[in-house]
């Protein structure tokens, strides 16, 4: 079966094409219009949107040689999201289904996240994650674990009651007079760093809930501090500050994941979301895992993005228990359906 999958639940309009799990095209179209503003301005993202939904699908149809009316079903991001974004994704793949006669499947933002682990691509061999496994989705925001018994049947069983994980590296690089998005920026700049250079707050929250913002506002007063004293001191220890800023996090994200992995007992472990890019995680997560004998998934850098070849992976597994929406589904901001 060939299904369509569009994201648009942020900044990046995204279409991909799968042919039963096989990735057969990408496309994702970014919105650099934010990077003045340090941050996503919600009414420029849903006009980008409206303005690159039709190229974007079209590219992707087109690189991955076929028409539209090859296509069994049209798979798209429900939520969580901005209501403006979601609403451009949502309104045209209830179109163009409509038009081809042909279902559409909703998608829950952060399930797809999880599921791109079991993307497959032409000429490449794949060891796909069994189960049960043990899931973290750590983003700009959300940080969660999630209990996978397959595909579709999830339970969250920790997340963050606060601030998430990438929103402390956006608002990090911001106190750094860093660009927007922080995270990328801080990574490098912190792989020229001493990580142990400077302490910051690690919140202690029960059982495998997370918190942030404690390190939040550790970081904002150190710099505030810091700065009366030396008004120069964040450009001459840039690196060492992102370094520590970066370790904080990833030790705070890598002491719940022990902790998770011990009483679950599960031994596969999956990262996703966009801080799975981040280079320092990767690399103790990778070291840690091994350790322990865990079997780890990490997810490919372009598939740590959102993406549309997220939203057709999951809509892929729920076409199969022909898990199809009316056309009067509504698109939700926050919360989840399967979680």
């Amino acid at each position: 079966m060939y299904i369509l999958g569009i994201e648009t639940s942020c900044d990046e309009t995204s279409a991909a094409v799968l042919h039963n799990n096989e990735l057969l095209s990408l496309i994702i179209s970014n919105q650099t219009v934010h990077q003045q503003y340090g941050g996503v301005v919600p009414e420029l993202a849903s006009r980008a949107h409206q303005q690159n939904i039709v190229p974007v699908v079209e590219m992707a149809l087109r690189k991955a040689g076929i028409s539209k009316q090859q296509l069994n079903a049209i798979a798209f991001t429900l939520g969580p999201g901005l209501p403006g974004s979601l609403m451009v994704g949502v309104s045209f793949a209830k179109s163009l289904a409509w038009a081809l006669q042909i279902p559409i499947i909703t998608v829950d933002h952060l399930h797809a996240h999880i599921l791109v682990h079991f993307i497959t691509e032409s000429g490449k061999t794949k060891d796909l994650p069994s189960f049960p496994l043990l899931a973290l989705v750590v983003s700009g925001g959300h940080t969660l674990f999630v209990r996978m018994e397959d595909h579709l049947t999830l339970k969250t069983i920790g997340k963050t009651i606060d601030d998430a994980a990438g929103e402390v590296f956006d608002k990090a690089a911001k106190m750094l007079n860093l660009p927007y998005p922080g995270g990328p920026v801080i990574d490098k700049h912190a792989s020229q760093g001493n990580p142990f250079a400077f302490t910051f707050a690690k919140p202690k929250v029960n059982n495998f809930d997370f918190s942030f913002s404690g390190l939040k506002t550790s970081i904002l007063y150190f710099l505030r501090d810091k700065l009366k004293e030396d008004p120069t001191f964040i450009d001459d220890n840039l690196a060492d500050l992102c370094a520590s800023i970066q370790h904080t996090i990833v030790e705070i994200l890598l002491d719940k994941i022990h902790l998770a992995l011990q009483q679950t007992k599960l031994k596969t472990f999956l990262l996703a979301g966009g801080v799975a890019a981040n280079s320092y995680l990767r690399k103790r997560l990778t070291n840690y895992c091994a350790e322990n004998n865990i079997r780890l998934y990490l997810p490919e850098p372009i598939f740590t993005t959102d993406n549309g070849a997220m939203i057709a992976i999951a809509g892929y597994y729920k076409y199969l228990k022909n898990d199809f929406a009316p056309l009067d589904v509504t698109p939700y901001a926050s919360g989840k359906l399967i979680f």
